[in-house]
């Protein structure tokens, strides 16, 4: 299937992400980058966080340019949620901190919106996985941001790094999706449009 993917699609991915890049990557989609003009993520303040996740990805979407007709963009968003407050990427060291006291011993949500735009249609769906934090000191939050500079990271923090093996007790969902994006919601998704298609 992967293989018919790439031979009937071309997809562009409208994020700078490492991350995504990576999950796409080993998915073995063929893609390109194509950064999004969108200049300022701001979103409807009666949202709930699955459609702010949902929003942001599809605004990112609206934003990428789209040249040919065989081309899908591939557009995400991801937010942490606690105590029904969003927590997106931190604009310091002091924020960071505040973010990672904020979920050291508690449970937090991690929603990544995405959004598939073609020529004709816009489709936007979402992940969403419970993640639970043990209690962190504040000597290894301070070492962890030092270490690392989660400052483009939802919620101050990146699953796959240090403070994930020691902090991380467990999840419920997707690991994918904590580290940005839902492989396998985008990978249900993609093979439903072939199947459509053929039928």
């Amino acid at each position: 299937m992967i293989e018919t993917l790439n031979k009937t699609y071309k997809f562009v991915l409208a994020s700078r992400s490492p991350r995504r890049q990576t999950i796409l990557r080993e998915m073995g989609l063929q893609y390109v980058l194509r950064r999004s003009s969108l200049e300022e993520e701001t979103y409807p303040e009666e949202y709930s966080p699955q459609e702010i996740a949902e929003y942001l990805a599809t605004q990112k979407a609206l934003k990428t340019e789209i040249r040919d007709n065989t081309e899908i963009i591939i557009a995400a968003d991801t937010i942490v949620t606690i105590d029904d407050i969003i927590l997106g990427k931190p604009s310091g060291y002091s924020e960071a901190f505040q973010m990672l006291k904020r979920i050291s011993g508690k449970t937090h949500s991690v929603i990544t919106g995405i959004c598939l735009r073609d020529e004709n249609s816009c489709e936007s769906f979402h992940g969403e996985t419970k993640v639970r934090f043990a209690a962190i000191s504040d000597d290894e939050i301070r070492n962890y941001i030092e270490r690392y500079n989660p400052f483009d990271k939802a919620g101050a923090y990146g699953i796959q790094e240090w403070i994930g093996y020691i902090g991380i007790e467990y999840i419920e969902g997707s690991y994918f999706n904590v580290v940005g994006l839902p492989s396998h919601a985008l990978y249900e998704k993609l093979t439903e449009r072939i199947k459509q298609n053929t039928i």
